[in-house]
């Protein structure tokens, strides 16, 4: 891929597809990052109680306040930060470490361990705001309300099959989800690396 492809706004139709999709099936991960865990956390947070309803019950909710703070503080840092320096790093380095926040889930030995992978989920997770950028720079203006109706539906798919698929993999190992999620967010993430072009000009940045 030439150099002022991926400096510069994407034209091709077929890159424009391709980096379509590639957002897409990003949202798509980002949600199931909470559609995942919801059948499995709580278990989780159990073991490390001795099974401790009440107890687990309170961390459980601290857990996703800790997320949806980190979601509510970092999407304006990631968005200015995609300003100044491109869509393309922003959203693959969070797609790396969203991948590398599922390994540590699946290893945490301790519930502070398992904090610090929400706080970091919660964190690589804000990188929707610059997703819904990206689309913005890259598609025509008449075309904007199909292709974000498409992102919303991603959203929507993404709730529906987290917990199911959460909970059908969950049921062999509470484990495991972290793991399928991410193989999947690294896949995705390599995908990217090889064809997402930038879609923010040099000119054009903060």
């Amino acid at each position: 891929m030439s150099e002022g492809t991926r400096e510069g706004v994407v034209e091709a139709s077929p890159a424009r597809s391709a980096a379509v999709a590639f957002i897409f099936i990003t949202i798509l991960l980002d949600t199931l990052a909470l559609g995942l865990v919801i059948p499995v956390l709580p278990k989780l947070v159990e073991s490390f109680v001795d099974n401790d309803t009440a107890t687990a019950a309170r961390i459980f909710g601290l857990f996703g306040t800790a997320w949806a703070a980190m979601q509510f503080f970092f999407s304006p840092v990631l968005g200015g930060l995609s300003d100044r320096f491109g869509r393309r790093p922003v959203v693959l380095l969070s797609n790396f470490g969203l991948a590398l926040d599922y390994v540590l889930m699946a290893l945490a030995p301790s519930l502070s361990w398992l904090f610090v992978g929400r706080v970091i989920s919660g964190i690589t997770s804000a990188s929707i705001s610059t997703s819904f950028a990206y689309i913005a720079d890259i598609t025509p203006p008449e075309r904007r309300a199909a292709v974000f109706g498409k992102v919303g539906a991603a959203f929507g798919a993404g709730f529906i099959l987290g917990p199911a698929l959460g909970g059908l993999l969950g049921g062999m190992d509470p484990r495991l989800p972290f793991w399928v999620a991410a193989g999947l967010s690294f896949a995705n993430a390599l995908y990217g690396l090889l064809i997402l072009p930038e879609s923010l000009p040099r000119d054009r940045r903060a």
